[in-house]
């Protein structure tokens, strides 16, 4: 979502992220994969959530092949995935129980510094907790996770969770500096662009530049803590195409919006580490920050920095996640929390073009 030769091109489209270091023990699943036999149909990722829904399934994600994969627990649900064409894997802990895991956290764990989101792959509830989880607030968080046992794992990560805005050359609002996500139209042909809730909080104007002589353009609507998504009106003397700065002087087109899948490639691009890639790690995510509390956020190991909050999440033209927050770095390495676009296209009526 960026425009070619023009010098608001660099600063609207450099989407992406704040950033999240995870470090932790990796436990082994307790589930077998049965594969599906035979030429025929082919699962793609959305039949998939919607076949899960219908199975009170315990999960879907993507194999390392491509092969969409989803979690059930009887050999009747499993027949249902095959005969769909998708493979089929018998977990041990169903939906239900990954579920009531979650509500207990979501009741007694809102901890700043913790999050946590339901891994399809080792078919648990990993719960994260940053440097500052110490003390007192880390023997809260482990009375909650020693009463559920093995449905849940803890990983302690390095840094602290947070939204992360820095000064720098992206779009601007207030005394902070953000990245653009991606833009966006509605039916009626009024275009803006989305970024992260915890930037358009800051300020109602938006700057292409840090003297804040370049109006890009003027909030009208932002929703954060709880959800992490916010929108801007262009300024009519703004250009806006709808693509993505890939850093290496090309851009991505962007076509369509849709949801992030476990185990799928993604990109992200950002205003201070520009184009990164990585795996979606997780859905669903629950992030505690400072701030207050936000829940269905993408995780993933893609890194970023302070800056990049608001950045575009994509996989080829299609338009996944905004940049909302999470420790590390992109030079030791992170994981990283997105908002799901697709909300916030929802919410205001809008869609990527």
């Amino acid at each position: 979502m960026l425009h070619t030769g023009s010098p608001f091109r660099r600063i609207a489209i450099r989407a992406a992220a704040a950033t999240l270091l995870a470090a932790g023990l990796l436990v082994p699943a307790t589930a077998q994969a049965a594969p599906a036999g035979g030429a025929g149909p082919v699962l793609t990722a959305d039949a998939a959530t919607a076949l899960a829904a219908d199975l009170d399934s315990a999960g879907v994600y993507q194999d390392n092949a491509g092969k969409i994969v989803v979690n059930v627990t009887d050999s009747a649900s499993a027949d249902r995935v095959r005969a769909a064409g998708g493979v089929a894997r018998l977990v041990t802990r169903s939906a239900a129980q990954l579920n009531g895991a979650t509500a207990e956290l979501d009741r007694l764990a809102r901890i700043p510094g913790t999050s946590w989101y339901t891994d399809p792959i080792s078919n648990q509830v990993v719960v994260t907790a940053d440097s500052t989880v110490t003390g007192s607030k880390l023997a809260k968080l482990k009375a909650v996770t020693d009463r559920l046992g093995d449905t849940v794992r803890v990983e302690i990560t390095a840094g602290t969770l947070s939204p992360t805005i820095s000064g720098g050359n992206a779009i601007y609002g207030g005394g902070s500096r953000c990245s653009l996500g991606f833009n966006v139209r509605s039916a009626s042909g009024v275009y803006y662009f989305l970024t992260a809730g915890h930037c358009t909080n800051l300020a109602t104007s938006w700057y292409a530049n840090s003297a804040r002589t370049q109006l890009i353009g003027t909030r009208v609507g932002t929703s954060f803590p709880g959800n992490d998504y916010g929108i801007v009106r262009y300024d009519s003397s703004i250009s806006h195409p709808g693509d993505v700065y890939l850093y290496n002087g090309s851009y991505q087109d962007i076509t369509s919006a849709g949801n992030a899948t476990v185990n799928q490639t993604v990109y992200r691009s950002g205003s201070t580490t520009g184009l990164r890639s990585g795996r979606v790690l997780g859905t669903g995510a629950t992030v505690n920050y400072p701030q207050g509390t936000v829940t269905g956020l993408i995780r993933t190991n893609v890194c970023a920095e302070g800056g990049d909050s608001g950045g575009s999440l994509f996989a080829g033209t299609v338009a996944l996640g905004l940049t909302s927050g999470g420790s590390g770095n992109c030079s030791s390495g992170g994981t990283t929390y997105f908002q799901p676009v697709t909300e916030p296209l929802s919410v205001y009526g809008v869609s990527v073009y």
